[in-house]
């Protein structure tokens, strides 16, 4: 079970971080991205609709559920939106990385918001984000910092990181699958409504497009929120956490191999960084909960 656990661990990370496959020549052929977020999220949702179904669980849900999933999906929404904007100004490895600083956030959101501790290791984690990311900006010896892509990209992880919160203080009953299941079914609502506003068109123009579709929700949304689910079952949500870290290492080395993004000292000691500083902050965040359930 502990072998199957990390392999699906393994399978989540590497499936998520395939994103600039399937987004990047969507973006180039000038297609709507609001179009191609609501198709992403609505076939992932019955995907996930039709896993439901296939293992008999219900679909109810409550008012205040209703409320949550609603806020759930809007948080995810943007997070989304502003990831795929940031690819317009940083390259997918870097937009990816800076992503990945979300659980770092997320211990800054309790700090502030819920007065939580910060214990030493996450002050150190949050210092080795930081460095990471500045590391990532330096040209040579240089600090040549793309604000609008930064500030872009760090707004996509705020919107993740309180997703999170938001799950975790809600304490919503229910399964990680009906979780999904709404979460992006609230999502796709989001771009559908956006879409409309703006008077975009529906219309899949072929086949071709439809079945890319398709893979991109399985691959990057279906897969990755199943493995998860099913890894954190196997070996515990810290080390599938840990393992997470594939995510922006898969995507620089697809930006890196397939979009030819350069491959320097710079990006590979960010990317380091940032991930050491996750991955202390998991840790902290592991032994935290542990302190308050020997309590």
């Amino acid at each position: 079970m502990k072998f199957r656990g990390y392999v699906l661990g393994i399978i989540s990370a590497i499936s998520y971080g395939l994103l600039p496959i399937f987004i990047l020549p969507i973006k180039h052929a000038h297609f709507s991205l609001d179009v191609t977020l609501f198709y992403r999220f609505l076939f992932s949702a019955l995907m996930i609709g039709g896993y439901l179904l296939y293992s008999k669980e219900s679909f109810s849900i409550n008012k205040k559920e209703i409320l949550i999933f609603v806020i759930l999906g809007i948080c995810y929404a943007l997070s989304s939106e502003f990831l795929f904007l940031g690819y317009d100004f940083l390259t997918a490895g870097i937009a990816s990385t800076v992503l990945f600083i979300y659980p770092v956030i997320v211990a800054l959101i309790m700090f502030f918001l819920y007065k939580e501790k910060l214990t030493k290791l996450s002050i150190v984690s949050l210092l080795l984000a930081l460095a990471g990311v500045i590391t990532l900006c330096l040209k040579g010896n240089r600090l040549e910092i793309n604000y609008i892509g930064l500030g872009t990209v760090l707004l996509s992880s705020i919107f993740y990181a309180l997703y999170i919160v938001i799950v975790n203080k809600t304490n919503i009953k229910v399964s990680g699958f009906k979780l999904s299941f709404y979460s992006m079914l609230f999502t796709s609502v989001f771009f559908m409504v956006k879409a409309i506003i703006e008077n975009e068109s529906f219309v899949i123009p072929s086949t071709t497009a439809f079945l890319n579709f398709l893979v991109f929700a399985f691959v990057t949304t279906v897969i990755s929120s199943l493995c998860l689910v099913y890894a954190i079952k196997d070996i515990g949500s810290t080390p599938a956490a840990i393992l997470g870290a594939l995510e922006p290492v898969i995507a620089v080395m697809i930006s890196v191999l397939i979009f030819h993004e350069k491959s320097t000292f710079n990006l590979w000691f960010g990317i380091i960084l940032i991930l050491i500083g996750v991955i202390l902050n998991v840790i902290a965040d592991s032994r935290k909960l542990k302190q308050i359930k020997n309590l």
